[in-house]
């Protein structure tokens, strides 16, 4: 990782897109930054999680239990007058809407950003292919997208000026291929620190509570707020017209934002094209002005974007309004699922410009054998699903899944996962299977993280409406999946400076030296689990007799198998 606390303006340097947002944040004077670590944002959270480690960093960093909580906790910090900034990938927004609804009704005090990060293609998802840009319509909120890392900078700090000037928070969506690419990209000058600086809650009951009928003054207010903002987007720098010119007199032209954009640079340069491009920084509020202003003069437009057609339908829409006779061509080009590549953009351009395209088919004289991705070795969940395997016909008992590394429990070569959706619904959905079916057996895994973050809800749910399904808790003392990131159930050195993945591997619950913030078998009795076991599941005799013994249970029994990550044990040797 480069010198993020670097003050050379005008230097260049090679950052991660997540790293130039990190980048943007110290820029603009960020004072209290909040996540949950979720691919493909998880290095923004693990960036700052370093520079939380460097005496030079003033500001306040957290990894949160769960979205909700670090919107929450950044609402707090917000209300207080700081500079703000929480980071989640896609489905984090799920999880915290409840939260951010009434906050972009509310309103900042301290400036507020939330970076989302989508991953069109599902390449680090499994629950679904969610296109964030959905919440501009629901939510009323503010997006910017940028294209590359030097983006991922300016539109932070543009976002975070925008939050400023109209006490409204500001969304940066971003999607897996701006997340993780490099480029140099071009410093400006820090700030003088002012991070060390407490904030001040004062009482202002207009503005912070969301009760009718002020709830709906609020949103007025807010709809008012928008419309201003659109204002600066028809003069923002951030969309811009690229390419002027037409293509043999025919008027075509390209409206396209985000990552969809360098994949039509790259695409008119393969077909050798000279065709107009409005590059939209702004998705929500949309320059609509400019965009009927570039729209003269054509007779046809390509809008190229991934997933769903948000921008087509918006200038459909916009077209009718105007009068504007013009023919608008998109997702009958472009496909609506998967990220878009270069070629699949060409393809669509030449069919749009009637311009001869073949795309060149590589053969190769030998084929890849398919392999699909597997748990790493030694890695102590192997343990469990054997012993699992040795208690258990998988024929006849149903295997729930949640997020984590043993989602890999479901791929072709195991077989062991009947469901999976989302974090926690393992549990969740574990009750009402059993609710609906007489006497079949279930095994929910969940993973120590995962559990903190959602699974204690439908544990509590589980056990009060009188439901009995086995529940394995993964604890591998580690956010393993998006990078060892620190949880509450991690045990770390009592005033030992902790390394990034900290944790004691000779650790035991409340074992001497050791003081983890939560004790997971603690909140399990807590629940009301009288079924409950912690086992290291390399003692593969007792797994195995436990797991026979509970599923036979009338309540609720809970295994907790305690075994470090192999990959974080190696690196604490």
């Amino acid at each position: 990782m480069e010198n993020l606390l670097l003050n050379q303006p005008n230097k260049k340097i090679i950052l991660l897109g997540n790293e130039a947002i990190v980048r943007g944040a110290l820029e603009s004077g960020v004072q209290f930054v909040s996540t949950y670590p979720g691919t493909p944002a998880s290095e923004i959270g693990n960036t700052f999680f370093k520079l939380s480690q460097d005496k030079e960093y003033k500001g306040y960093f957290e990894f949160s239990v769960n979205e909700k909580t670090a919107l929450e906790a950044g609402i707090g910090a917000s209300f207080s007058g700081l500079k703000t900034l929480v980071a989640m990938k896609n489905f984090g927004v799920n999880v915290c809407l409840d939260a951010l609804l009434p906050f972009i009704y509310t309103g900042t005090k301290g400036p507020t950003v939330i970076v989302v990060a989508d991953d069109p293609s599902c390449h680090s998802s499994a629950q679904s292919e969610e296109n964030s840009r959905g919440f501009a319509y629901l939510a009323h909120i503010p997006i910017l997208e940028p294209a590359d890392p030097q983006e991922c900078k300016d539109f932070l700090k543009l976002a975070f000026r925008i939050s400023e000037k109209f006490k409204i928070p500001v969304m940066l969506r971003t999607t897996t291929r701006v997340s993780h690419q490099r480029m140099p990209v071009l410093l400006n000058k820090l700030p003088v620190a002012k991070l060390g600086l407490p904030g001040n809650f004062v009482k202002n009951p207009k503005n912070f509570i969301t009760f009718p009928p002020r709830v709906l003054e609020m949103k007025k207010e807010l709809l008012e707020k928008i419309e201003k903002i659109r204002s600066l987007a028809e003069n923002s720098s951030i969309n811009i017209i690229d390419h002027k010119g037409s293509y043999g007199g025919k008027k075509l032209g390209i409206i396209t934002s985000g990552i969809s954009y360098l994949n039509t640079k790259e695409a008119l340069k393969e077909l050798d094209l000279n065709l107009p491009i409005l590059k939209l920084g702004f998705f929500n509020p949309l320059p609509e002005q400019k965009i009927t202003v570039f729209l003269k003069g054509l007779k046809k437009v390509l809008i190229v974007e991934e997933l769903e057609p948000y921008l087509e339908k918006e200038l459909l829409g916009l077209a009718k309004k105007t009068n504007c006779k013009i023919e608008v061509v998109g997702k009958e080009l472009l496909p609506e699922i998967g990220e878009l590549k270069p070629e699949t953009v060409a393809l669509a351009i030449a069919k749009f410009s009637n311009t001869k395209y073949e795309i060149q088919n590589i053969k190769y004289k030998t084929q890849a054998l398919k392999r699909f991705p597997q748990l790493c070795p030694g890695c102590p969940y192997w343990a469990v699903l054997s012993a699992v395997k040795k208690a258990v016909d998988p024929e006849k008992v149903i295997f729930g899944g949640d997020i984590g590394c043993y989602m890999l429990f479901g791929m072709p070569n195991l077989n062991m996962q009947d469901y999976l959706l989302c974090m926690g619904s393992s549990i969740g959905i574990a009750h009402g299977i059993k609710k609906a079916t007489a006497g079949q057996k279930l095994i929910a895994f969940i993973g120590d993280s995962t559990f903190l973050h959602a699974g204690i809800p439908a544990l509590i749910n589980t056990i009060f409406n009188k439901s009995n399904p086995l529940i394995i808790i993964l604890d591998n003392q580690t956010t393993a999946m998006t990078g060892h990131q620190p949880n509450p159930a991690m045990a770390k050195k009592i005033n030992e400076e902790y390394k990034f993945g900290f944790t004691d591997p000779d650790f035991s619950a409340k074992s001497d030296g050791c003081q983890p913030a939560i004790i997971i078998e603690d909140i399990v009795r807590a629940c009301g689990v009288k079924n409950l076991k912690v086992i290291d599941q390399v003692k593969q005799e007792e797994l195995v007799g436990t797991i026979k013994e509970f599923l036979e249970k009338d309540e609720v029994s809970v295994i907790i198998a305690r075994k470090m990550c192999a990959l974080l044990a190696k690196s604490l040797k």
